[in-house]
């Protein structure tokens, strides 16, 4: 095994990071870009993605910290290092239950800055705004250059109050006044850059400031946070070695499951494959597949708000879409599309003009999110549908379809009658749920042949099982339709067993009545 480097989880602080001689993969040159061509930027991206280390490079580059870029692209491409009085504001430090936490965390973040270039008497008594202002001012006249502003996460306090309409709307009215400054400034600044999750609404927060240069969408900058493929095999190849050898499989193997598991993320029309960087690097330093991201945050909000829409969670698999459906400010949306979207559930599988084709990014977060989301279908708990999970994944590994079934059919007839509306559409999603999360299987619903779709269809290592459902009919229906519509005549010529179900569930009884097996 080759000899380890130290991987950097959950440092945020590039300096820290090149101080511990941390493997850091170089995304330098796209700063340089970025600094050399604007001025004013904004970028939205997920949680865990790499933004505050991408702000934290910000600040040690304005800084004149050339020490700390020694090695790097960067270190080529800048003749004259320059030192700028840098303020960087966080605004995920605290999480807000009131407006009074917002004005807590202001009140912390200006102080500290006050502290060194000074404040004039009573001017903690003033607004947000006018001390970020004179901030800037007192920075400027202090050291003779332009002010760099670095706004990290300037949107988690509003994602933090959506929950409270009346709530956000204070804090986004806060949020305004703090940010109102800027435009009249521009004199006085050097760089203006802010990040966050979730695209900002023009009118509600940065009314004033209307010179920001978007770069969520923008192809030049698609990578310029998570890791893509080349960077991988380049500057992280021992650690897949690595991987590869604790898999006991090929390095070529290794990559392909961590494509399956991580990759997947696409920005915009032309963004390369886009690996989730906090996975990544948790699963080569532990050298396990896992769900990594995703156990650091489960979105019930989301789930309960997409149980309650007429969009299926096998939709997510992939649905057409337009911009203005998910590149969309979050808190003026009215489906949960946006939030999906910008906090990393959802991303952009395909497009062609202004048709985009939207699903989930990568195995992690599909599993992750469905098992959010099962407990809104099922009415159990996530550790009953844990158990049943285990016992149809046993099952299926068998290939004893009956027991399947069987379990099956005892899982629908526990949920409450009064539960879910009871029709085809609400059986095939719970039979979606169930077999996705036996994440050993490949599942489809729906799937496509020339003569039509099949309601889903189930592979294995070893078999494909091509179901079609009825409701109040019978399940000899069910079974001849695959037949006459030859649903399951494209998977004839592979070496894989073909196994078709008829099933019929029957609405009275809330179950399924019978299956057949052909």
């Amino acid at each position: 095994m080759l000899l380890e480097r130290f991987l950097p989880i959950g440092i945020q602080t590039f300096e820290d990071i090149r101080d511990r001689n941390a493997v850091y993969v170089d995304k330098t040159d796209l700063v340089y870009r970025m600094v050399k061509s604007g001025k004013y930027y904004f970028l939205s991206r997920p949680r865990r993605f790499g933004k505050s280390l991408l702000v934290s490079t910000l600040r040690s580059y304005f800084e004149g910290r050339k020490d700390l870029f020694e090695g790097l692209a960067i270190e080529q491409l800048e003749k004259d290092w320059m030192q700028y009085p840098v303020l960087h504001f966080s605004l995920s430090l605290m999480r807000i239950t009131a407006v009074d936490d917002l004005g807590v965390l202001l009140d912390s973040i200006l102080r500290d800055y006050e502290k060194i270039y000074g404040t004039d008497a009573g001017t903690a008594k003033t607004g947000y705004g006018i001390r970020m202002k004179d901030l800037v001012l007192r920075a400027h006249a202090q050291t003779g250059q332009k002010v760099v502003l670095l706004f990290d996460e300037y949107d988690a306090p509003i994602l933090d109050t959506m929950h409270d309409e009346k709530l956000m709307e204070s804090v986004r009215q806060k949020l305004r006044q703090f940010y109102s400054p800027i435009k009249d400034l521009d004199s006085k600044l050097q760089f203006v850059f802010i990040t966050g999750i979730s695209k900002f609404s023009q009118l509600s927060i940065f009314s004033e400031l209307n010179n920001l240069k978007t770069i969520t969408m923008d192809n030049e900058y698609a990578a310029i946070c998570g890791f893509t493929r080349d960077e991988i095999v380049t500057q992280l190849a021992p650690e897949v070695e690595n991987l590869a050898k604790a898999m006991n499989v090929s390095v070529n193997t290794a990559l392909l499951r961590i494509k399956r598991k991580y990759d997947g993320y696409h920005f915009c029309e032309s963004s390369p494959d886009i690996y989730n960087p906090f996975s990544l690097l948790n699963c080569l330093s532990e050298k396990k597949l896992r769900n990594y991201w995703f156990s650091t945050g489960t979105p019930t909000h989301l789930t309960k708000v997409l149980s309650q829409y007429t969009l299926r969670p096998e939709e997510l698999e992939g649905f057409l879409a337009s911009q203005n459906m998910f590149d969309f400010p979050v808190e003026m949306a009215q489906t949960p599309i946006p939030a999906l979207y910008q906090s990393g559930y959802l991303t952009i599988k395909s497009c062609k003009g202004a048709r985009y084709i939207l699903g989930f990014p990568n195995d992690e977060v599909r599993v992750g999110f469905l098992q959010g989301l099962m407990p809104y279908y099922s009415h159990k708990t996530s550790n009953e549908n844990e158990i049943f999970l285990l016992n149809m994944t046993g099952a299926l590994e068998d290939g004893n379809v009956d027991d399947a079934m069987q379990l099956l059919r005892s899982f629908y007839s526990s949920i409450p009658y009064d539960a879910e509306k009871q029709d085809e559409d609400h059986y095939k999603t719970i039979f979606y749920l169930i077999f996705r999360l036996a994440s050993a299987f490949v599942v489809r619903t729906e799937e496509r042949s020339a003569a039509g779709r099949c309601d889903a269809l189930i592979e294995t290592e070893d078999t494909i099982y091509v179901f079609e459902f009825k409701l109040d009919g019978t399940a000899e229906e069910a079974l001849k339709q695959i037949d006459d519509k030859g649903y399951a005549i494209q998977y004839e010529a592979g070496d894989k067993k073909i196994v078709k179900v008829g099933v019929n569930f029957e609405n009275d009884k809330r179950t399924i009545e019978r299956w057949v097996i052909g």
